[in-house]
C-alpha cells in the first residue's frame, strides 16, 4: 500500500514537471521533474534490489549465519544463508 502511494506521488510530480514545462515555467519543471524520477525509479528498483524470503531451508553448500532480523512486513524471524563459494546471500523465515 506505501509502496503504490509513492509511485502515485511520483507519478504526480512527473506530471507536476511536465504542466510546467508546457506553460514555460522552468525551475519548477526541474524541481517536480526530479523528485518524480527519483521517487518511481527507486521505488521500482527497490523492489528487485532486495531479495524475497524464502520458506524452505537451502541446498547443500550453504552456511547459517549468525545474522537474523524480523521481516517488517510477516513480522517473523528471518536466518540469512550465506554460498562460501560465490557470496550470494539467501533469506529464510524460521
Amino acid at each position: 500500500m506505501l509502496r503504490a502511494a509513492v509511485i502515485a506521488v511520483g507519478i504526480a510530480c512527473l506530471l507536476g514537471g511536465l504542466l510546467s514545462l508546457v506553460f514555460h515555467i522552468g525551475p519548477p519543471a526541474l524541481v517536480f521533474g526530479l523528485w518524480g524520477v527519483v521517487l518511481v525509479a527507486g521505488t521500482i528498483y527497490e523492489r528487485f534490489r532486495y531479495k524475497p524470503i524464502e520458506r524452505s531451508l537451502p541446498d547443500r553448500g550453504w552456511v547459517e549465519t549468525t545474522e537474523r532480523f524480523i521481516d517488517d512486513e510477516t513480522g517473523q524471524p528471518v536466518t540469512v544463508y550465506l554460498h562460501s563459494a560465490t557470496g550470494e546471500r539467501k533469506y529464510v523465515a524460521k
